[in-house]
């Protein structure tokens, strides 16, 4: 499956467009990794257990777009985005959302 963020995908053509394909997670935080973040943000710098847990959250949202666009019949992805939201205040939704397509040579 290619993936990419471009309208189309160089030396290819699509031929059909699938429509909307879209995967997302919700991840809370946890009391933890607050109480460190909290002390991190004394001193300054990356609260990476943050980093690390979006980072993690947006794979799964592009894997869950992905099985989704498959599921279309898809065997690639464009135009394709990533979004968050907080949804309550200790946690947020990823988005990962994209036009899958069939594309030929």
């Amino acid at each position: 499956m290619i993936i990419v963020t471009t309208p189309d995908i160089p030396g290819k053509r699509i031929v059909k467009v699938l429509g909307i394909a879209r995967g997302s997670t919700i991840r809370a935080r946890n009391l933890g990794r607050d109480i460190m973040a909290i002390l991190k943000m004394l001193v300054g710098g990356e609260i990476k257990t943050y980093t690390e847990m979006m980072a993690r959250a947006r794979e799964e949202s592009i894997t869950r777009m992905e099985t989704v666009a498959k599921e279309m019949g898809a065997n690639a992805i464009v135009n394709v985005r990533l979004t968050s939201v907080t949804v309550l205040s200790s946690t947020a939704e990823i988005l990962a959302y994209g036009t899958a397509v069939v594309i030929g040579e």
